[in-house]
């Protein structure tokens, strides 16, 4: 795929050998993007094209070694090469003539160790090919046979978006080349009742392409009895209760709480209270947290935007905290390794430390052993949307379904729309079972506060634990 990147590599190659005569170090970042988005509701069809993907262009960085200087272009030829050296040697100098009289933060050279890979991520059927109509036909399909449970059905959506990519990341000693693609889809339903109306949602995810479609059929039915159960659910007494919280429940916290309050660019704006907590207990000894592409799911990768190569990272061991996740200027200004989390939104915009696949790890446990040990309690399922401060480690998360647990068993009750909070170590030091296989999903995008949208990855097991409710 992309074969425009092969076409252009022999260029970037002599960018980057001119640079260097220049500067101590010196990288670009090639992107080729595809992305296509098909969507049907009661509004009718929409094909898009768009995408989350941020486009095909380039990036060129080098360090100088008082700062470090970024380009990004959308088209490139041998013959840009001089007008690309004056940009990055005039952005330079108006950077250094703006820090007079200031002492910048250090700006190490980074590492540059030789690499050369490879690799691209497996599909069985590319969406390209199979096409607008066959798509808009299948999850027409899917949108009818929703329609068709209850006539308390008001609308239901099916959408399917995919992106495919392939990154070159080229340095003095590094020649990096994957290629990446991968597929979400969901089905919502919404449920009226006289004025009362209810919506359940339910997403896909798959690190691959149009295979993902034959998934949705199992979640059709499942998405309107969601709904329409909660048109009985009430509003639930706020609390403190015993909760098992399902394995995309148990996806948000791991992210809110302890997946921004650990991305180590924070650390060096000293905006996180976790840079004083390394190597001390923050979590139930049950609890272990990856992050990286140790799991295949949408945000796997094999290098990241500045070139480190990915892996798994353990942030917190047993319940110790071992370590965050962290960009290369990060790491460099910190003293540590970086952990292949250097992410852009697009070749336009710098790189973040950023979260990939973010999960815990299972347990020993079974949820019917969970439920069974609740006296007073909920199953928290279909997490909507959540916040954290990783200045004060507060967490506050939004759950659609709460289902009541009396004297171990599932009563049929139901509380909609739950908000969870707490202090995060408090909630994970309350965590007293893991259920044995972790599940991820990666239907969702993550921004740096409000922006800087990148693609992400969370889950893990069941999890028991003790949470705030209101």
């Amino acid at each position: 795929m992309f074969p425009t990147i092969d076409r252009v590599k022999p260029g970037l190659q002599k960018l980057i050998a001119a640079l260097r005569e220049i500067y101590p170090y010196a990288s670009v970042l090639a992107v080729a993007d595809d992305a296509r988005a098909w969507r049907v509701s009661r509004a009718g069809v929409n094909i898009s094209a768009a995408g989350t993907g941020g486009g095909t262009g380039f990036v060129v960085r080098v360090f100088d070694g008082v700062g470090c200087a970024e380009y990004s272009f959308n088209e490139f030829s041998e013959e840009k090469i001089p007008g690309i050296c004056a940009v990055i040697a005039k952005r330079l100098a108006e950077q250094n003539q703006a820090l007079e009289g200031v002492v910048p933060l250090p700006t190490p050279i980074p590492a540059d160790e030789p690499a050369v890979l490879k690799k691209e991520t497996a599909w069985k059927r590319n969406p390209r090919d199979v096409g607008d109509e066959a798509i808009v036909g299948k999850i027409t399909a899917i949108r009818e046979r929703a329609m068709a449970v209850d006539e308390r059905v008001l609308d239901a959506q099916a959408a399917v978006t995919y992106r495919a990519y392939r990154k070159l990341f080229l340095s003095e000693h590094r020649d990096l080349d994957q290629t990446v693609m991968w597929t979400n889809a969901m089905v919502a339903v919404m449920a009226s009742r006289g004025q009362e109306i209810k919506m359940s949602y339910h997403p896909f995810s798959v690190l691959g392409g149009a295979e993902l479609l034959d998934e949705m059929d199992a979640g059709v039915e499942r998405a309107a009895r969601d709904a329409l159960d909660l048109l009985d659910s009430r509003p639930i007494p706020p609390g403190e209760y015993d909760c098992v919280c399902d394995p995309a429940t148990t996806g948000m916290i791991v992210h809110e709480a302890f997946g921004h309050g650990v991305e180590m660019d924070m650390f060096v704006k000293d905006r996180a209270l976790a840079r004083g907590f390394m190597g001390a207990y923050v979590a139930s000894p049950l609890v272990t947290m990856h992050d990286g592409s140790a799991v295949d799911e949408s945000a796997t990768m094999f290098f990241d935007d500045e070139g480190t190569l990915t892996g798994d990272t353990v942030i917190i061991d047993q319940g110790i905290l071992k370590r965050g996740m962290c960009d290369a200027l990060s790491a460099a200004r910190l003293g540590v390794t970086p952990t292949g989390n250097g992410r852009r939104e697009s070749y336009e915009r710098r790189a973040y430390t950023r979260m990939t696949n973010t999960y815990f790890q299972g347990g020993e446990s079974t949820p019917e052993e969970m439920i069974a040990s609740v006296q007073d309690g909920f199953l928290l399922e279909t997490p909507s949307s959540g916040m954290e401060d990783p200045k004060n480690w507060g967490i506050q998360c939004m759950v659609t379904t709460a289902r009541e647990i009396k004297d171990g068993k599932l009563t049929g009750k139901l509380y909609s729309p739950i908000v969870l909070t707490g202090y995060v170590p408090d909630l994970l030091k309350s965590v007293s079972m893991m259920s044995k296989t972790p599940e991820l999903s990666g239907s969702g995008h993550c921004g740096k506060g409000y922006k800087e949208w990148v693609k992400v990855s969370d889950g893990g097991p069941y999890m028991k634990a003790r949470i705030r409710l209101g």
